[in-house]
């Protein structure tokens, strides 16, 4: 299926590694062209070339930190001037603090608010101008399944995604008329870096070792299994393409079944 887009400029945050860079990968290998940012100059460059090598698309890397505002209008504009348009961002950002209610001090939540919320916030606010002049656009917000089933010990992530779910379901209202769309996708058990850090504190906590965790943790997914970074990636170039034009204010879940209430 040609998803339609070849040559669409696509914005991927966080892309140096995980959902990120399984997005990235997703959209070259449809032939957008990509700019992709990071806060590590050695990580995104090392990404970008390996997605060119691997899907033949132009990479732009951009060093930023998607927490701080004058980098996300720097990584905006880079594009903007180097193609002249953005045509699909892809909100990404590493996960908040984890912890308890009477452990978490405000400095944490503050770093998880700029990180996770803001993020989307600041990076919407600087594309859909572009996106209304030209009259097309695709936002797509990677979330996590906690946005629907929350867990215990991502307290300032499950109290934080929810609230990127209400606005994404306001701008998908706003802007549906103008041919942009704003979604999310949720994954559940993705074996990334980040998983493997969480299981790790999970493993720990329970005075388990690592394997019995995941071992552990994989009889709740009815597929069975984690899931694949790339099968992640492709629910986002499907989500970003033209066949999806009629899909707008989504919380699409990619968990192998494992979230248990009605979606």
């Amino acid at each position: 299926m040609d998803l339609g887009l070849k040559d669409k400029v696509a914005l991927v945050a966080a892309a140096s590694q995980g959902l990120g860079k399984a997005s990235a990968l997703a959209l070259g290998q449809e032939g957008a062209k990509l700019v992709i940012c990071s806060r590590s100059e050695t990580n995104i460059k090392s990404a970008a070339a390996e997605i060119r090598d691997t899907t033949g698309a132009t990479v732009l890397p951009v060093v930023a930190d998607v927490s701080r505002e004058e980098d996300l209008r720097r990584f905006v504009g880079t594009a903007m001037r180097e193609f002249g348009a953005v045509h699909v961002l892809v909100n990404n950002a590493g996960g908040p603090p984890t912890g308890h209610i009477l452990t978490l001090p405000d400095e944490e939540w503050e770093r998880g608010v700029q990180l996770t919320l803001m993020s989307v916030v600041r990076l919407a606010r600087e594309v859909l101008p572009l996106m209304q002049k030209q009259k097309w656009g695709r936002i797509i917000t990677v979330l996590s399944f906690v946005a629907k089933q929350p867990i215990n010990e991502l307290l300032i992530s499950s109290t934080l995604r929810p609230g990127i779910m209400g606005l994404t379901k306001i701008l998908s209202n706003q802007y549906a008329k103008e041919n942009i769309t704003v979604n999310c996708v949720s994954p559940g058990s993705v074996l990334t870096k980040r998983q493997e850090e969480l299981g790790a504190v999970r493993a720990a906590d329970r005075k388990m070792t690592f394997e019995e965790y995941m071992a552990e943790n994989m009889k709740g997914i009815p597929a069975g299994r984690y899931g694949r970074p790339e099968e992640i990636g492709s629910v986002v170039a499907f989500l970003a393409s033209e066949q999806a034009s009629y899909i707008n204010g989504v919380n699409l879940l990619a968990d192998g079944g494992a979230v248990k209430g009605i979606s």
